[in-house]
Order: structure tokens, then C-alpha cells, then sequence
């Protein structure tokens, strides 16, 4: 309930509270920035009431429309400020402001920007940021507060006296949509005069950083009371105006354009046109532009409701247009007003740069584009939009003149108050007025660590979401409605588990999720500064592996050799020798054929001492071959993923066999059991299950993608605190033969522990008249005589010996040359498990 005009941190407080909280303010400061604030938790606040706010009528929406209500604002105007907020608000726009402002959506955390070297960068919040807002335009205010939060600052507000309460009850409702309070606790409004200078100077003298909007007099106020060393970040006032070439002036759809700009917010923002200057040094075309483009404002005029006038601003339209009738007689001038005063065109044949007296007053004057810079130049202080109506190559020339002049925006006629998503502000991003960029020099010992936050603490996740699960068909379904405008690359699945599924990605969902991949790949050992990669996975047919590597390479700044897997593999062999490879990327089913297809030459060489691989896994005999016979010195998964929510997890240095470190900039992570929608116990195997927060246009939220795994505890050796997870195979390895359940990675362990075999292991189902019949398929170069293989797999797997025992199923081994397991066309992965049975068994 609120008890006051003052928001302090999740509650709402009086004066005399907020007098005596704002004595401790430095205090404060301090104890609240030494808690972070991760960026994910403001964009998941922003983005539900951003939600709240596109629906009229919503709790949220209804509340801060009675706010403008109480203020006297107009129904219209008030679902305009509220749509205007709701789409700022959006997680897809912040998101948009961060990566063009701060390189990112994470950009608070201490990263290498040069994976060459390990120096860690970040951006930081300059500390305690205090915003004097204007009483001009609602929705500036609390805006400004959520630039403090994505920066991560401690934000004090300061409203004016006869504001209305809309920021402090947004802001409210801001740190309310938050459920772990971090936002609230950077969140301080306070409504008063700028006539009380003791609270004015509590205010500043602690502050790192004040933001103030205003005249020169707001802003010489302010800086009297700043500390040495504290930023002083001014938004002052500014005049824009329009210029048009004459075949825009001639342009009727060019005029009504103009004509909506000079109505829109009664000319109350900055980058509202206050003159429109003509192509020309000729009176007569100045005053005949005035006299047609006054019927377009007053049709313009016509259709925008207007408030009424306060007696200052009367006076000074009043004063304005006495002077300009006076300066008629002399021919200097010409006056066109509406008859009820509601708009007023102001024709003036000296070129001189002048503010108009607003609520729809506009200026007619001459600039010949030839002296427009020298005309403009000495206001450059003050210069802010300039909208240009003319040709392609006019507009290129003029608003290079226009620029060089001081002018910090160049907009079409009709558009000087629209905006786009991280646009800068007055000529600088505001993100970056608010940050600080900061370095952290490290040494060798940080080789293999890609951001220092991970050796802190784990990262700050929001829940997982509720509701129904995705499979893939669920998934392929989404994409037929995909808009255009999120879908721009596309993959097709290996189809190793069923047919090839589609996945779509935008651009820069692409590129966001290849720099989190090369991020695992750096703490998985691989060294952009020294190591030679040769990039052997599939490539072809929208398969993801090869290009995807490539652009993770590529982000890495590394020397790659893009060759792709190749039936040749003496040529392959040879362009390793020849371009001095020293780390493979590939399938290991290829790199196992390469090895040895061509292991003289590879022996001879020595050269390899670095295997990353991924889709499959190496045994534990197959990496045991690569160390003693080739000198493979570090064989590690290049990342865990799928093709259509793309790198979900990494090895480290320190991980052994299948366990996983999670991305958690990209995913949240559900470990569900296998038979029940339901979280296992710590530490139980279960269905991963994942929801992505990087894609755009796509809800792919709690999607079992088919892999089991298990949670690991505690912190990693290699000193990381995000999560891990250890895989233990498909859905897909265990099978249901006989009744009984077998898991194909139980036959690969008996093949390893009690053969010593070192090869590839593939199982095929069919069925025989009177039981289904289970062949294991085994590489004739290793493999040991199939009597005993056989008997090795019934007397080590308990559920086959059991199947066999009751005449529910037979069991073969087979031999066979390398090119005779099947595999899938386009990524040359080995089909663990084919199943050849009719449908249904």
C-alpha cells in the first residue's frame, strides 16, 4: 500500500523517512553494489511487465494508467505512453540496446575479448547514478532508471515536485516482477522541488555519476553541487529542425509528413522540428512555401487533440508572433495563424537558427546548402535532428553538411520522433555514460579460462518455466509459423535417431551461441594462440557441424584449416602434414577410419596433439590407442549440443569421461525422471530437459531433446562454478528386445573391459518367425572370434543372457569391414542401434 510519494528499495516512505534514509545514502551505496547484478535478472523483470503493459486492462496496465489519469493526462495519450513503454521494455529490444551499446547481453561479465590473450574486459557500473529527470516526457524518467539497471548501478531518481507518481509506481512494479529482490534493492525515486538544495546535495555529493536533463541554468545547478570526479552526464535541451531540397518542397506527402512532426507531443521533445529550412536564398519561395504548407498543418492540426496552454506559454507564442507581425513591415517576415490560435506558421527570410515558442509554432527560412554548415555551426551546442527531404544523392550530401555542422541525428521527413532500439542519445549510448570499462591482466595460468565469474560463483539463473514439454515434433511444428524475420540460417539434423529435423536460427542467435561454444572450447583446452586447427567434421547437405566449427574457430581468431571429412583419406593425411595440423576437429567414427587408414604416415609425422571431437564418443581403448600410437596428448569433447538448440555444454580440462559443464548463458536445465514429469533426486540420472533464452521468434522451453544424464555436485577441480552434468547416453541406446531392456553402452563397455576391443560397435534388430533376433556388429580389424565375443556379451549382460534363457530373443556377432556400418549420409555418424523389426514390435 503506498504511504508516500517516495519509492525506497521495495517500499513506499514519506518524507520524514526518506530525509532520514537519504543521511546513510553513501553507506548504502556501498552495501548494495557489493552484491551484483546479473543482466539476465533486469531483462526477465523488464520483459513481464512489458507483457503486463501490451495488454490493456491488465492489473498492471490499469494501475499506472491511473496514475497518468491522476495527473490529468488524457486517455489516448496515456495508452500511447503505456504502448510507448511497453515496447522499451520488451526483453528483444533491451537486448538489442545492450549488444549495439556494450557488445552483448552479458555485458557485465569479465571476458576475453581477444581469445589470443588473457586479459579479461567488462563493462561496470560507475557505482551510485543519480538521474534529475525532465517534466517533460513520462516515460524518460523511468527509462532511464532501467539504463542504471542494465548497467548495474544503484539508481536514486529524482522526480519533479508536481510530477506525476507514474515513474515511482512503473519502478515499483519493475521490482515487484522480480522474485529475488536484486532489482528492488537498486531501485531509490524521490518526488520533490528542486528548491529543497539540501536534499538536491544528499543527493549528489555521494554520487559517481549524475545524469541530468534540463536548460543550462538545470544543469549549472547541478554541477555546483557534484564532487570532483563524479560524471556529469547532460542531456540538455536541444532544437532540431527539417530542410528540404525543392523537389521536396514541392512534395505534397513530403508536407503532410512535416505537418504530423510539428504535431506530435506539441513539439515537446528534442528532435521536434522547430524550423524547416528551404534550399534557397530567395524570399518569395520562402514566403509561397509558407503559404502552402499552412493548410497542411491545419489539416494536421485538425486531427491531434491539444492541450490547453499555461498563461507562460501563452505569453511567449503571444510575444513571438507580435514581433514577427511588427517585422512584416519591414519584409523581413510573414505571419500565418489559425483562427483559433492553434497553429501558427512564421516566415523569416534571415537564415539565423531560432528556437520556436512550440505547440505547433514553426519557422520558414533560407539556407542555401552551400553555406549551411558555417550557418549552423556556431549552435552546434545545441544541435540535435535534422529530418532531410530531397534526393538519395541530396540527402547523402546534406547530411554530411549537416553533421559537420553539429547535428547528432539525421532522420526522412515524418520520422524526427521515431527511434530505434539502441539508438544513441544526444550523440553517445547511454549504456556506456553509465558503465565503466574495465580490465583485469592475467598470465598463462588463465589459458584455458574464459571468464573469470565462473571461478566466483555459479551464475544467477532464472526458474525454469512450467507447463507442457516440446519434442520434436512439436518443435518442427513451430517453425511452419516462423515469421521471416527469424529465420535466416538453416540446418537439417544428422537424422541419426529418426528423420532429418529442421532448425532455424537468426543471425545473431547463430552468432551469440557460436561465441558461447568458443568460450567452452577455450576451457576445454584449446589454444587459439598456438594450436593449428584442421577442421574434419561433415560439411554439406545443411548439416551444422563443419560451419558451425568453422565459425567457432573463426570467433576464436585461430589458424584453421577448413578441409571438411573427405572419402580421400591419404589426402587428408597429407594436407595435415603439409599445412602443419596439430589439432583435429572431426567425428571420432572418421578420425578413428583417418588414424588408421593412414596411420604410418600420421606416426611418422607426430605431429597431432590435440583431438576435439563431438556427435560421438571415443572408448576408453580407442583414446588409450591414440596417446601410445600417435601421441594424442589431450582428447576431449569439442562441446555437447544438437542441431536445433545448438551448443548446450563443455568439457573442461579437469572433466573426465562424459561429464559436462552447462552453458548457462544460453540454457536453463531441467533433469526430469524418466518415466514422470517430475525433477530426480540430486545426483539421480533423468531426461535433460532445456529451455533456451537465446533464440528469437522460438519458445523452445522444456525440450526433452532425448538424452539422459545426471546432475555433478560441487565445485569443479578447474575451479568453475557453473553446473555439470554428466551424459549417459539416449533414449534412443536402450532398446526393448525380447521384453527385456538392453543399453547399447552396456555392450560397448563388455567389448572394452572384457575383449580389449577397440573399434566401433553397432547393434541391428530384427525379427525371426518365432523371436526377435539381436546382432551386434563388430570392426573384423579388432574384434576376437564372434563364438567368444558372443559369449562375453551373454555372460556379462544379465538382461540378455535372461532373454536368450527364455526363447524371447537370439543373439549373433558378425564381423565386418569398416565401409559396412551404416551410417547417417550427411554427417557420417555411426547409427548405434538399427532396428529393422516391423512397426510395432
Amino acid at each position: 500500500m503506498t504511504t508516500g510519494p517516495h519509492f525506497w528499495q521495495g517500499s513506499f516512505i514519506d518524507d520524514a523517512e526518506a530525509a532520514r534514509r537519504l543521511a546513510d545514502l553513501p553507506a548504502l551505496a556501498g552495501q548494495s553494489l557489493a552484491e551484483p547484478l546479473a543482466t539476465e535478472t533486469v531483462l526477465n523483470a523488464c520483459q513481464t511487465i512489458s507483457t503486463a503493459l501490451g495488454v490493456p486492462g491488465s492489473a498492471v496496465h490499469t494501475r499506472l494508467a491511473a496514475q497518468l489519469a491522476d495527473g490529468g493526462t488524457d486517455p489516448e495519450e496515456s495508452a500511447a505512453t503505456l504502448a510507448e513503454l511497453a515496447a522499451a521494455l520488451a526483453r528483444p529490444a533491451l537486448e538489442r540496446k545492450l549488444r549495439r551499446e556494450l557488445g552483448g547481453a552479458h555485458p557485465e561479465r569479465l571476458a576475453r575479448p581477444d581469445a589470443r590473450e588473457t586479459v579479461f574486459e567488462a563493462w561496470a557500473p560507475v557505482g551510485l547514478l543519480v538521474h534529475i529527470a525532465p517534466g517533460n516526457a513520462a516515460a524518460v524518467a523511468p527509462l532511464s532508471v532501467v539504463e542504471g539497471l542494465l548497467t548495474g548501478n544503484l539508481n536514486v531518481l529524482k522526480t519533479s515536485g508536481t510530477d506525476t507518481l507514474l515513474a515511482q509506481h512503473l519502478l515499483a512494479e519493475l521490482a515487484a516482477a522480480d522474485p529475488t529482490g536484486a532489482v528492488a534493492r537498486r531501485i531509490i525515486v524521490l518526488r520533490f522541488s528542486s528548491t529543497r538544495t539540501d536534499w538536491l546535495r544528499m543527493l549528489c555529493e555521494p554520487a559517481d555519476a549524475v545524469a541530468v536533463w534540463g536548460g543550462e541554468e538545470a544543469v549549472r545547478g547541478v554541477a555546483g553541487l557534484v564532487t570532483p570526479g563524479c560524471r556529469l552526464i547532460e542531456w540538455g535541451h536541444k532544437i532540431s529542425f527539417a530542410y528540404l531540397t525543392r523537389d521536396a518542397w514541392s512534395d505534397e506527402a513530403t508536407l503532410d509528413a512535416l505537418a504530423a512532426d510539428v504535431c506530435r507531443l506539441e513539439q515537446q521533445a528534442c528532435s521536434s522540428p522547430q524550423v524547416v529550412y528551404l534550399d534557397t536564398d530567395r524570399a518569395e519561395e520562402v514566403f509561397a512555401f509558407a503559404e502552402r504548407f499552412a493548410p497542411r498543418l491545419a489539416e494536421a492540426s485538425a486531427k491531434c487533440p491539444r492541450a490547453e496552454l499555461d498563461p507562460a506559454e501563452h505569453a511567449e507564442i503571444t510575444t513571438t508572433e507580435l514581433i514577427a507581425r511588427l517585422e512584416q513591415h519591414l519584409g523581413l517576415t510573414r505571419v500565418i495563424t489559425a483562427e483559433d490560435g492553434s497553429w501558427r506558421v512564421l516566415a523569416d527570410t534571415r537564415p539565423a537558427l531560432a528556437a520556436s515558442p512550440l505547440h505547433r509554432s514553426i519557422w520558414v527560412k533560407p539556407l542555401p546548402r552551400a553555406t549551411a554548415t558555417a550557418t549552423l555551426r556556431p549552435m552546434r551546442r545545441y544541435l540535435q535532428t535534422a529530418a532531410i527531404g530531397g534526393s538519395r544523392a541530396d540527402i547523402a550530401r546534406l547530411s554530411r553538411a549537416v553533421l559537420t555542422a553539429g547535428v547528432l541525428r539525421v532522420t526522412p521527413v515524418g520520422a524526427m520522433l521515431d527511434s530505434y532500439d539502441g539508438e544513441p542519445h544526444d550523440g553517445v549510448y547511454a549504456l556506456q555514460r553509465y558503465s565503466r570499462r574495465v580490465s583485469v591482466q592475467t598470465d598463462a595460468a588463465f589459458r584455458a579460462t574464459a571468464c573469470l565469474d565462473d571461478l566466483i560463483a555459479a551464475p544467477a539463473l532464472p526458474a525454469a518455466p512450467t507447463g507442457a514439454l516440446l519434442d520434436k515434433a512439436a518443435v518442427q511444428e513451430q517453425l511452419a509459423t516462423l515469421s521471416p524475420e527469424h529465420a535466416h540460417l538453416y540446418f537439417r539434423s544428422g537424422g541419426t535417431t529418426g528423420a532429418p529435423a529442421l532448425s532455424v536460427f537468426t543471425n545473431h542467435d547463430y552468432d551469440v551461441q557460436m561465441r558461447a561454444a568458443a568460450d567452452g572450447l577455450l576451457t576445454a583446452g584449446f589454444d587459439p594462440a598456438h594450436d593449428r586447427a584442421a577442421n574434419l567434421f561433415y560439411c554439406g547437405g545443411m548439416y551444422g557441424s563443419f560451419i558451425s566449427f568453422f565459425s567457432i574457430l573463426e570467433r576464436l581468431n585461430a589458424t584453421q584449416i577448413p578441409m571438411a571429412a573427405g572419402p580421400d583419406h591419404a589426402a587428408v593425411a597429407e594436407a595435415l602434414v603439409m599445412y602443419r595440423a596439430d589439432t583435429l576437429f572431426g567425428m571420432p567414427s572418421y578420425l578413428w577410419q583417418l588414424f588408421h587408414s593412414q596411420g604410418e604416415l600420421l606416426r611418422e609425422y607426430g605431429g597431432i596433439r590435440k583431438v576435439f571431437y563431438g556427435g560421438e564418443h571415443f572408448t576408453a581403448e580407442q583414446r588409450r590407442v591414440l596417446a601410445a600410437d600417435f601421441g594424442v596428448e589431450v582428447i576431449r569433447s569439442a562441446a555437447y549440443g544438437s542441431t536445433d538448440l545448438g551448443p548446450l555444454g563443455y568439457q573442461c580440462a579437469r572433466s573426465e569421461g562424459s561429464v559436462h559443464h552447462v552453458l548457462t548463458d544460453l540454457h536453463t536445465l531441467e533433469i526430469l525422471d524418466p518415466e514422470a514429469d517430475r525433477p530426480v533426486p540430486a545426483g539421480e540420472p533423468g531426461r535433460l530437459v532445456f529451455t533456451s533464452r537465446a533464440r528469437s521468434g522460438q519458445r523452445l522451453e522444456r525440450y526433452q531433446i532425448g538424452d539422459l544424464g545426471r546432475a555433478v555436485d560441487g565445485v569443479c577441480a578447474c575451479g568453475s562454478h557453473t553446473p555439470r552434468i554428466e551424459l549417459l547416453g539416449r533414449h534412443g541406446d536402450v532398446v526393448r528386445v525380447g521384453t527385456y531392456f538392453l543399453n547399447y553402452r552396456r555392450f560397448v563397455q563388455v567389448a572394452e573391459e572384457e575383449l580389449g576391443y577397440r573399434g566401433e560397435l553397432q547393434l541391428i534388430l530384427t525379427s525371426a518367425a518365432d523371436r526377435e533376433r539381436l546382432t551386434v556388429r563388430l570392426d573384423e580389424r579388432y574384434a576376437p572370434a564372434s563364438d567368444a565375443a558372443r559369449d562375453a556379451f551373454v555372460s556379462a549382460i544379465a538382461e540378455l543372457r535372461a532373454g536368450i534363457a527364455e526363447d524371447l530373443l537370439s543373439c549373433e556377432v558378425e564381423t565386418a569391414g569398416t565401409l559396412a556400418f551404416d551410417r547417417t549420409p550427411s554427417s557420417g555418424k555411426l547409427r548405434a542401434v538399427i532396428d529393422r523389426r516391423p512397426t510395432g514390435s
